[in-house]
């Protein structure tokens, strides 16, 4: 919260969820500083930049 408020984040850009099970941290993060998922990485590439999907991200958090 204090870097947020130093800078004002206007978006989140989430990196490297094909490492963490399931990412739900960031969405706590980005509830806590009041800025919304822009973008999630899902691999290694710029290829695998991919716009943030909210029922995509509920699925892989909780299953189909």
């Amino acid at each position: 919260r204090q870097f947020n408020d130093a800078v004002k984040i206007d978006g989140v850009i989430l990196t490297k969820l094909d490492a963490d099970a399931r990412g739900g941290a960031a969405l706590s993060i980005s509830h806590a500083i009041g800025a919304p998922i822009l973008f999630v990485g899902v691999g290694q590439g710029y290829d695998d930049l991919m716009s943030f999907d909210e029922k995509w991200m509920l699925e892989r958090l909780f299953g189909e």
